[in-house]
């Protein structure tokens, strides 16, 4: 399954679009403050985004956090979304959106509503058919008599995404000439 969810992830990373990735980092470098969210375990994808650009010296905030300020005109709100019209999710965007705040969308859906007021969107494709090689995963199936999807409800979309924001954690420490070190001085140290 392993094997299977990793080939899903590399036909992912290879139909996301180059020039979204540049659109999306350019936001991040220039946003003074980044709120991000999402609803379910595309939220947990957006808590660790979060932590991650607080490592590599992002000011960083969770959306529905007690501690998370008030969002300001040009801050940044990072959504992970694969429907992208989550409705508490959407309303959210469209407040932030009236603030004069931007818009980055992490979706598997171009014509969502959330993605009509996005200015800056990031295509995680979720489709299993266009996987190649469907033949071990047939074999798994019939070995256990199971007709199932092997990534149930979004779990490539929030695992590619989670692949994704790691990726861009590692392009943001190498455009700010952030090492490793700087990252441990910044991580929590009174657990």
């Amino acid at each position: 399954m392993m094997r299977l969810m990793a080939t899903g992830i590399r036909v992912i990373a290879d139909r996301i679009q180059d020039k979204e990735i540049d659109s999306f980092i350019h936001e991040i470098l220039a946003a003074d403050r980044i709120y991000v969210m999402g609803a379910g375990r595309s939220g947990l994808v957006a808590k660790a985004f979060a932590m991650r650009l607080m490592h590599v010296g992002r000011t960083a905030f969770v959306v529905g956090e007690t501690i998370t300020p008030a969002m300001r005109r040009n801050d940044l709100l990072v959504i992970f979304s694969g429907s992208g019209r989550t409705k508490t999710i959407a309303d959210i965007a469209e407040t932030a959106k009236e603030i004069g705040g931007r818009i980055a969308l992490i979706t598997s859906n171009r014509q969502s509503r959330i993605g009509t007021i996005a200015d800056v969107m990031v295509i995680i494709e979720n489709q299993r058919d266009e996987i190649r090689d469907e033949t071990a995963e047939f074999e798994v199936r019939q070995m256990t008599g199971e007709h199932r999807s092997f990534a149930p409800l979004g779990t490539l979309f929030e695992t590619a995404s989670m692949v994704f924001a790691d990726a861009c954690i590692s392009q943001l420490m190498e455009v700010s000439e952030v090492d490793e070190k700087e990252l441990k001085n910044r991580h929590a140290n009174i657990e």
